[in-house]
């Protein structure tokens, strides 16, 4: 198991710290360094201001946010910043959910699989540049048919470093996972855990096994996955940290019935602990859906409390599909959480 940085995106303004944090993350020789998006920050900013002062770790998009740029304009980023970083970038993507994609993009939600294929097979077409780019598809048309009638197939004038540039998928329901181990050269899980790992298994193997696939397995098809890793003696105060989030992503990010955190959580077998933290939160009652998330809700996707707690617990992580647990948390704790995991 690899080790990563994850960022996040921010709320009102940069995150307190991250700059000693991507410091001791070189230095320490992790992996990479994941930034996000959702309706404030944008992934690929930071991304390049705080990677030049890198020069080893890979720079990751946990997600761009398909909806928030044409796959053409994706690809470029992605094209400038493989150059800028030597090699280094790695082209996240996802769906996002509805109320961002409606609410904030203006754009529609319906379909994302297919949608997504579409995105991702125009990028690749970029990367490749070995053609003007065209495409007829449901959702993307290049050149577009109507407006002014004078659009042209066009190629990247800058030739991309890598015509294999790394995309990696941003998914959540088995349907999405499969579709990231078929089209895809990695997943990025949110809140995975041990007891989901079967699951998530049986449907990476579904898309290994489509024919195309660009990988058999997952010995060439990596998993990026968050992991929270709080170090301290109070098992409840780390919980209390976690909790917030995670009321958040399972009572007030979606509406009812689509909210695809809600089931994940349902999933791992809180599904009435989910209902009620969702009526809470819905009902503007934060304070009360934070406190009503378990404790062991929390356990199941975190590794939190005294230091011998942690290193008993974190072999099963080992043994899940994450070849990238990506952390975050105090600098002068990262040493001891890459020793954990590596």
């Amino acid at each position: 198991m690899k080790v990563g940085l994850n960022t996040g995106y921010w709320s009102s303004g940069p995150p307190a710290g991250v700059v000693e944090q991507i410091a001791e993350a070189e230095r320490l020789g992790f992996d990479s360094i994941w930034t996000a998006e959702a309706y404030g920050s944008d992934a690929i900013s930071p991304l390049a201001w705080w990677g030049a002062s890198t020069s080893n770790v890979r720079l990751g998009t946990a997600i761009m946010q398909m909806s928030a740029r044409t796959p053409t304009a994706a690809a470029m980023a992605a094209i400038t910043m493989d150059h800028l970083s030597g090699g280094r970038f790695i082209l996240g993507l996802g769906a996002s959910g509805p109320q961002v994609v409606e609410g904030w993009y203006g754009q529609p939600y319906p379909r994302p699989l297919a949608r997504t294929r579409e995105y991702v097979d125009i990028v690749r077409q970029v990367f490749a540049r070995e053609a003007p780019v065209t495409y007829d598809g449901d959702h993307y048309r290049l050149p577009y048919p109507g407006g002014a009638r004078l659009g042209k197939p066009l190629k990247p004038t800058v030739h991309p470093l890598r015509a294999d540039l790394p995309i990696m998928l941003a998914a959540e329901g088995p349907k999405n996972v499969a579709l990231a181990a078929e089209i895809a050269d990695g997943w990025l899980p949110f809140w995975l855990s041990p007891k989901s790992d079967p699951f998530y298994r049986a449907a990476l193997a579904e898309g290994f096994a489509r024919e195309g696939s660009r990988h058999q397995g997952l010995d060439t098809f990596e998993v990026v996955s968050l992991l929270p890793v709080l170090i301290a003696d109070d098992v409840e105060g780390c919980a209390d940290f976690l909790r917030p989030m995670l009321a958040l992503y399972i009572g007030g990010m979606g509406a009812k019935g689509a909210n695809f955190h809600y089931e994940v959580f349902a999933r791992l077998g809180y599904e009435a602990e989910c209902a009620k933290i969702q009526d809470l939160y819905l009902d503007g009652h934060k304070s009360d859906a934070i406190a009503a998330v378990p404790t062991a809700l929390v356990e199941d996707v975190a590794l939190l409390g005294p230091l011998d707690k942690i290193t008993a617990e974190v072999e099963q992580w080992k043994e899940t599909v994450i070849s990238t647990a990506l952390v975050t948390g105090p600098p002068s704790q990262f040493r001891t959480i890459q020793e954990l995991l590596l």
